[in-house]
């Protein structure tokens, strides 16, 4: 592996599930990393800054003002030119992070990206990474899309624990809301998983927090539609309240 810069990195997403699948994802491939968690560019602090390697910024979501917001990043960026900026693009932001995100220290990946594609780019450092991964680089096909999301065939059960998953409840929490054990609970994501072909919790993460995942949970109405994650969601069980004092 190639050195980085610290061992410290910051996630930022409004979205507790890509929370816990970044989270995971690091844990798993990078446990040297030390990591705090923002909902927020706005959160972040100057010891947090100070401190990072690597930012991994959600920014699918910026749909209320989304230039102010790139904008805000780029200022970040002039500032801090020693962080490796990770970003998570949703298409319909393309043009413009690629207008007012690209620079030497930043890579742009799709929020649809393959976990490897993830981990390759935080492996690589700001100075090897490629600057746009080739999934944001290729062509929509809305029909192999389609024909994916027809081959989804969960149980009620499984979708209601992938669900609450997605909204950042552990297992425990579920076992106890739902009155059952928690083998069952495991058990239950386990099976959900090998109907959806997913080999690990970051598989599994990666999916419940991609479109079609969102979409098959009924997370864009638990969360809002896009506009709508600026909201604070106090209420919602995530990893925030590991971020640095």
């Amino acid at each position: 592996m190639l050195p980085l810069n610290g061992k410290h990195g910051v996630v930022i997403s409004r979205v507790p599930v890509m929370q816990n699948g970044l989270g995971g994802l690091m844990a798993r491939h990078f446990p040297e990393f030390e990591l705090t968690y923002c909902r927020s560019m706005q959160e972040l602090t100057l010891l947090q800054l100070r401190r990072a390697g690597v930012v991994i910024a959600d920014i699918s979501g910026e749909y209320r003002n989304p230039r102010g917001t790139l904008e805000q990043y780029y200022g970040l960026m002039n500032q801090y030119r020693d962080i490796h900026w990770i970003f998570l693009v949703s298409r319909p932001l393309y043009p413009l992070a690629v207008e007012l995100l690209m620079r030497p220290e930043s890579t742009l990946l799709s929020d649809m990206e393959p976990i490897e594609g993830v981990i390759n780019a935080i492996r690589a450092g700001s100075e090897r990474a490629e600057r746009i991964s080739q999934t944001l680089l290729m062509p929509e096909n809305p029909d192999i899309e389609e024909e994916s999301e027809q081959m989804i065939a969960l149980t009620h059960s499984e979708r209601k624990v992938l669900r609450l998953l997605g909204k950042g409840w552990g297992i425990n929490q579920i076992a106890t809301l739902l009155k059952k054990s928690n083998k069952t609970i495991s058990a239950q994501k386990n099976s959900a998983m090998r109907r959806l072909s997913l080999r690990s919790n970051a598989d599994m993460y990666a999916w419940i927090s991609s479109t079609q995942g969102m979409r098959e949970l009924s997370l864009m109405s638990a969360y809002g539609e896009f506009e709508e994650w600026k909201k604070p969601l106090h209420q919602d069980i995530s990893p925030s309240s590991k971020a640095a004092q």
